[in-house]
């Protein structure tokens, strides 16, 4: 069997797909580049804005039109909202909601097997997906309603993944739906799984995807403090900085100024830290002072770096019901004022770290590009080392362009 597999969304979904990938080369089938050489397809979805899904189904047409004989399935969130849309698609033979391999296996004619399946991942970094769901029901959200409530996934399986994934990969970054939630179905907490990680899996480095910042604790805060095990690297939601839309976004858990205390007392113990956030330009209901009081949260926070997106209406949301909505030229003029401040940000945070030190993973042999702990990508000079490698590096600039140095 050849397979073309595409995924779409977050690096949760990534880890989905590696799970597939593991069950067709396990069975002796082979993933391919481009569908024309496959004989089935597996769309990876995302319902996070409409434009996902735009793209997703552009790409299942046009790999319907250059291979009109493949046998598609399309897994993932927009699969779970889906309601026959998909299955009208050209070549759809399958729709399989959320991101269980077991049940995409069967949709492409393989045996399931239980349980992780992957020794070593396609990427540089491995990716592990310690929950699945989240409890929460923000306004603007359609994940909740295709993942579902949170659900831990046991730490002695987290462990021994981890320690497949450690003779790997150099990185290993925790990722699901709603990280900081792990534990609270099995009493326990993320802190305290991040601190068996690092006792239990040795040399890796690990480092956390998205995490509210009212949620770090000080167990998870205290391990910051050790960079060579969890890069000191922080992406924290903030999706407005007013409290007015917070409330109307249904984010009850805090407030412009608990965000701003949890993230200063985060940051304020570390000479190098990337902290990052999603925010949302146009929320139904959002005013220009709305606007201008987000800008000056962003600017006044050590943020290195801004995720925007302007918002994105999705079915069976309540935020859709919402009066207020924002005409487009002002969601789309708000969203890049944003960028224009993020750009400033990041641009701070390359100037400060020049000529400073860096542990560095290779994530590109071919082209010598590496990630830095906090988070920056920048090309190697000398001499040519292996996708994986881990260096330590001093950092210099090139032509507008940050380099590491091995040391």
């Amino acid at each position: 069997m050849k397979v073309y597999l595409r995924t779409f969304g977050c690096r949760a979904n990534q880890y989905d797909s590696e799970q597939v990938r593991a069950l067709v080369e396990r069975s002796g089938g082979v993933i391919v580049e481009d569908p024309s050489e496959a004989d089935t397809a597996v769309f990876n979805s995302c319902a996070v804005t409409s434009e996902a899904e735009v793209e997703l189904r552009k790409s299942i047409r046009g790999a319907a039109r250059v291979n009109p004989g493949l046998r598609t399935v399309v897994m993932g969130c927009a699969a779970a909202l889906d309601r026959g849309r998909l299955a009208e698609l050209p070549t759809v033979a399958g729709v399989v909601g959320g991101g269980d391999a077991s049940e995409v296996a069967r949709a492409i004619g393989l045996p399931p097997a239980p349980g992780a399946l992957v020794g070593m991942q396609h990427g540089t970094r491995a990716l592990l997906r310690i929950q699945e769901g989240c409890d929460e029901h923000c306004t603007f959200c359609a994940t909740t309603m295709a993942r579902g409530a949170n659900r831990s996934r046991p730490a002695d399986d987290l462990v021994a993944e981890s320690l497949t994934l450690a003779a790997h990969h150099p990185e290993i970054v925790l990722t699901g739906i709603h990280i900081g939630t792990w534990g609270r179905d099995i009493e326990s907490t993320l802190g305290a799984l991040v601190r068996r990680l690092v006792r239990d899996v040795p040399k890796v480095r690990f480092r956390l995807s998205s995490v509210e910042a009212t949620e770090v604790d000080d167990q998870l805060r205290e391990l910051f403090g050790e960079p060579a095990r969890l890069a000191p690297h922080l992406h924290a939601p903030l999706q407005s900085g007013s409290d007015r839309v917070l409330k109307r976004m249904g984010r009850h858990w805090y407030t412009s100024s608990t965000y701003a205390r949890a993230v200063e007392r985060l940051v304020m113990d570390h000479d190098v830290f990337a902290l990052g956030a999603d925010v949302i330009a146009g929320f139904p209901g959002e005013e220009e002072e709305d606007h201008r009081v987000t800008m000056e949260l962003v600017r006044a926070l050590p943020f290195t770096y801004l995720h925007i997106f302007p918002y994105s209406a999705r079915p069976g949301t309540s935020a859709t019901r919402l009066a207020g909505q924002v005409d487009g030229n002002v969601v789309r003029r708000r969203a890049g004022e944003l960028r224009a401040i993020s750009e400033q940000l990041s641009q701070a945070h390359r100037e400060r770290r020049r000529g400073g030190s860096a542990d560095v993973i290779v994530i590109r042999g071919d082209r010598l590009q590496g990630l830095t702990e906090d988070y920056l990508q920048v090309d190697l000079e000398g001499p040519r080392l292996p996708r994986g490698s881990r260096v330590a590096a001093l950092l210099s600039e090139r032509d507008d362009r940050l380099v590491a140095i091995p040391a």
